[in-house]
């Protein structure tokens, strides 16, 4: 059975245009390959007051965005567009390079209203840090939903309760999105070569006696199954994925092997040929 080994909590961080992002304190205490997990809200928004990412660059990795609530527009150098809608899962692998923007859409500006979501960061290992960019979206009603004896998952990748996601991925995600009532319990197995970390964001868990509260991170040890317990009606990511096990280098939207590659991708980007 996999234990918690670590409980890290998040702090409030303004992202992109200003707006508000709960993330954990000890970033770099991530378990490979995620870079990043971003809570993004949840935050009301008065007409013509939410803010978005606008136009910036990323080289190197993968960022997931997953929406709960709002509405967002997307657009990048590669031509795709396309709304994110509540469930709506995009998924954009940056490769040797993209472009892009995430903004609060039309009618979101217009009327306002309530922005949750995520995003994260899945590191590439370095035969694919310089693939042709690649967009993947998945609208709600195309990710794979079950609920069984008061236990909702939406698979947005990997497998849970006899689920499977569709997602193409370049390297092993498990991507989980949870809702349990009180006093239940969900076992999940996940491959033992796997990292794995859980985030809750609602309510309270516990995993082998270990109470897991809203707002904290908690990464988990070896093992080839998790049996979660809701000690009241909770809500949280369940993350895994492969020890990539090679060196990072890391500056802003640039993640590489080796600081001459992040260098590299400054001149890319400062002199024209960060893309096609």
């Amino acid at each position: 059975m996999r234990r918690v080994t670590h409980i890290i909590p998040t702090h409030t961080v303004l992202e992109g245009g200003g707006f508000k992002v709960r993330r954990p304190v000890a970033m770099g205490r991530l378990m490979s390959p995620f870079l990043l997990l971003d809570e993004m809200g949840p935050a009301n928004y008065a007409p013509g007051e939410a803010m978005g990412a606008p136009w910036h660059p990323h080289r190197g990795f993968e960022t997931v965005t997953y929406m709960l609530a709002g509405k967002m527009q997307h657009e990048d150098s590669a031509g795709n567009k396309g709304n994110l809608n509540p469930g709506d899962v995009q998924w954009m692998t940056a490769g040797r390079g993209i472009i892009h923007s995430e903004e609060p859409h039309a009618d979101f500006q217009k009327n306002g209203g309530l922005m949750h979501g995520f995003q994260i960061w899945i590191n590439l290992p370095a035969k694919h840090k310089m693939m042709q960019p690649r967009y993947q979206e998945i609208p709600a009603d195309k990710s794979p939903i079950t609920e069984k004896n008061g236990v909702w998952v939406r698979v947005i990748a990997g497998e849970c309760l006899g689920l499977k996601s569709s997602i193409d991925t370049m390297v092993p995600i498990e991507y989980i999105h949870a809702k349990m009532d009180k006093n239940l319990l969900l076992e999940k197995e996940i491959e033992s070569s796997l990292n794995a970390m859980i985030y809750i964001f609602g309510g309270e868990i516990s995993v082998e006696n270990k109470i897991i509260k809203d707002g904290e991170l908690a990464l988990l040890s070896e093992g080839k199954r998790i049996t979660i317990q809701s000690n009241e009606p909770s809500e949280f990511l369940i993350l895994a994925g492969p020890e990539l096990n090679e060196p990072i280098a890391r500056h802003g939207p640039f993640v590489m092997n080796t600081r001459e590659e992040i260098h590299q991708a400054f001149l890319d980007y400062q002199n024209g040929t960060f893309v096609n």
